[in-house]
């Protein structure tokens, strides 16, 4: 029996009674061999008297025993695709009768794949323009930029100023150097009127209210209470783009070389960029022409993923937050639905293409995450294989290798 539109299924079994009589024999030696009672030695209890004595106890291990065996009987019978763990009930269990019992679950949709080679996608090879290249240039200055510490005077706006952070709030948190381009568009208007007009040596206390959708979760909507000291004003001065800067860069032996490289790495940038959002459009089409139904199962795990990424990203433990679970969990289905039947919809198609992630791939992988956690490769794969990470890599690889072929294979259009 199945609900309409859905992956869920019910079906009732019923144990023979032969059966449920042998696990109940079992049942009862077994617990013979263990019970205690008065005027009986060990081992020696009769088994009606056990039977009678402990008959909830039995009764519960034959359930336990009977019905997980004959409900994955029936699936395999069936060819059930199981999606998480199935719901019992309607147990009926009576002497001399064969035991009963209704079980709810979901099963793997069935996926009938559409048209999928070949399909239009707005794409163009992306250029990269002089201008591109020169604010890339202004970038690497910026970064670069040395700071040179001036003679002491009213701080004003374009001056670096070195600050030591107390918080006030209760937390005790302290920073000894910390430096504030005043007026700068990355520092909070309240540092900036604060710090603006004060001399070396100088103290204050104010308060900072930070905005709503300010990065760190733990300071958004906040407003904290600032003791600064202003430690010295450094001036902030640029290289001249020249051979000299590209040779302090790295292996380049000239601004032009340099210009080369980073026109290399926008256009790099620039094609990923571009085939993401191609890869994101023939998802969408995928997603649009194929319709079945997603097991809530699947639903509610990419939910809690989702909600993880959502909390780790602003660094925030969610056993913390006082939110409305439901509501919030509400808000991620649309989504959540979307990106399950995306993935349903690339395995089929991995699997038809005989698409993998092969060995080399994988480890190519796990040594990046070494590289990148600075620690030593056979330590890192062995928290990984531990963790279940290794499927999750593999599985990501395979992903994007589907998408890759979608790709290629794609007919590129100009037509938004």
């Amino acid at each position: 029996m199945s609900v309409e539109g859905t992956c869920k299924r019910t079906i009732e079994i019923a144990i023979p009674v032969e059966e449920v009589e042998k696990e109940t024999g079992r049942a009862v030696a077994e617990l013979s061999g263990r019970v205690r009672l008065p005027g009986f030695r060990p081992g020696k209890v009769p088994a009606s008297i056990v039977q009678a004595r402990f008959a909830a106890d039995i009764r519960q291990k034959v359930v336990e025993t009977l019905v997980p065996r004959f409900f994955q009987k029936r699936a395999e019978e069936d060819n059930l695709r199981l999606v998480g763990t199935p719901d019992i009930t309607d147990i009926h269990f009576h002497p001399g009768e064969p035991l009963k019992f209704k079980a709810q679950f979901e099963v793997a949709p069935e996926i009938e794949l559409k048209d999928y080679a070949g399909l239009s996608v707005p794409y163009s090879d992306p250029e990269v323009t002089e201008e591109d290249v020169a604010a890339r240039l202004e970038e690497l200055r910026q970064q670069k930029a040395d700071y040179v510490n001036i003679d002491p005077r009213p701080v004003e706006d374009g001056d670096h100023a070195v600050v030591h952070l107390n918080r006030l709030d209760g937390t005790a948190q302290k920073q000894d150097e910390v430096m504030l381009a005043v007026g700068g568009e990355d520092t909070l208007a309240a540092f900036s009127e604060n710090v603006r007009g004060m001399t070396p040596g100088e103290e204050k206390e104010f308060d900072v209210p930070y905005p709503e959708e300010h990065g760190d979760a733990a300071l958004a909507g906040k407003t904290i209470r600032f003791k600064l000291q202003l430690k010295g004003i450094r001036r902030k001065e640029l290289r001249d783009l020249n051979d000299e800067f590209a040779r302090d860069l790295g292996d380049f032996q000239s601004l032009e070389e340099l210009r080369a490289e980073v026109r290399k790495s926008i256009l790099r940038e620039k094609e990923f960029l571009e085939q993401q959002a191609a890869k994101n459009k023939l998802v969408e089409k995928l997603v649009e022409s194929h319709d079945f139904p997603v097991p809530e199962a699947f639903i509610d795990r990419q939910i809690e993923i989702q909600l993880g990424q959502y909390f780790a990203a602003r660094g925030v433990d969610p056993r913390t937050v006082q939110v409305d679970w439901e509501k919030l969990k509400e808000s991620q289905r649309t989504r959540a639905a979307f990106e399950v039947k995306a993935s349903l919809i690339l395995d089929r198609i991995g699997d038809r293409e005989s698409i993998e992630a092969t060995v080399d791939e994988v480890d190519r992988e796990v040594q990046r995450i070494a590289r990148q956690e600075k620690e030593n490769v056979v330590a890192v794969r062995r928290r990984l294989e531990k963790e279940g990470a290794l499927r999750r890599i593999a599985s990501h690889i395979r992903t994007e290798k589907v998408l890759g072929f979608l790709f290629e294979r794609a007919r590129k259009t100009t037509e938004g």
